[in-house]
């Protein structure tokens, strides 16, 4: 089966090179009910994958000023802590630490990838309401604790999950910055998901939840996927491309949260 894991790392690079998300969002599911690699093992695998290939796309966007750095340090500001405090609190408060905490991790992966679905299906007409109810000169000092307290929430759910710092982490800052450019919030947002998914990944190391030789097999497929992904990206309609991979993502959340 060992072929089949750079195969499987091709697929979702492939994915996320054409649509701009779907890493954490395939990349878990797929390992755990495709190959039956533990919960805890195939979140952590995936948070130091995502780690690695988030940070070539957070090169690019920063040579070509597409970051925010501001929001992205206020995101992390809260992410970071909540990550960290999250995965101290199911290694010592649960059971099995997080090797035996499969149910929880199931359950909030499934929980995430339904959210993620729904925000790729309505990213358009969340940003346009967004836009419509935005005021006309919002509170500075508000807003970044806005974004603080939604980098907390996206720590939790990454930590635990893997999924959630890409549609969602986007979706919310539509929200919170309605009048910034959307390659701004693209690019601050993937920014934010490499310490993000570093810190939480390396938790993970922590407590011995990571497969080496996993993480470097889906590597050796993913880097050339998300190569070929984005040169054929310009020629596939993304309105095609998002509701069937929104439609996997609900379909695949549905079942993990029926199984509880």
């Amino acid at each position: 089966m060992d072929w089949m894991y750079p195969l499987a790392g091709f697929f979702v690079g492939a994915i996320v090179g054409l649509t701009g998300v779907g890493g954490g969002s395939l990349m878990t599911p797929l390992l755990v009910l495709l190959f039956g690699v533990s919960p805890s093992v195939a979140v952590g695998t995936d948070l130091l994958y995502a780690s690695i290939t988030k940070a070539g796309g957070t090169l690019a966007h920063g040579l070509r000023g597409t970051v925010d750095w501001g929001v992205t340090r206020a995101l992390a500001t809260g992410s970071l802590p909540a990550a960290v405090l999250t995965l101290v609190f199911v290694h010592v408060f649960l059971p099995g630490g997080l090797g035996g905490a499969s149910k929880l991790i199931s359950l909030m992966l499934g929980v995430a990838l339904v959210l993620t679905a729904v925000a790729l299906v309505l990213r358009k007409r969340i940003q346009a309401f967004a836009l419509r109810h935005a005021a006309p000169r919002p509170d500075p000092r508000r807003t970044f604790w806005l974004t603080v307290m939604t980098g907390a929430l996206l720590g939790v759910l990454v930590s635990i999950s893997s999924v959630g710092a890409g549609a969602l982490g986007v979706t919310a800052l539509f929200f919170l910055y309605p009048h910034l450019p959307a390659h701004r919030i693209v690019g601050s947002d993937i920014a934010h998901a490499v310490p993000l998914t570093f810190v939480a990944g390396a938790g993970h190391w922590l407590f011995g939840s990571i497969d080496w030789a996993l993480l470097a097999s889906l590597l050796v497929g993913s880097l050339p996927g998300i190569w070929i992904g984005s040169q054929v990206s310009a020629r596939v309609p993304e309105k095609i491309l998002r509701p069937i991979l929104a439609g996997m993502l609900l379909l695949i959340g549905s079942k993990m949260i029926a199984a509880h």
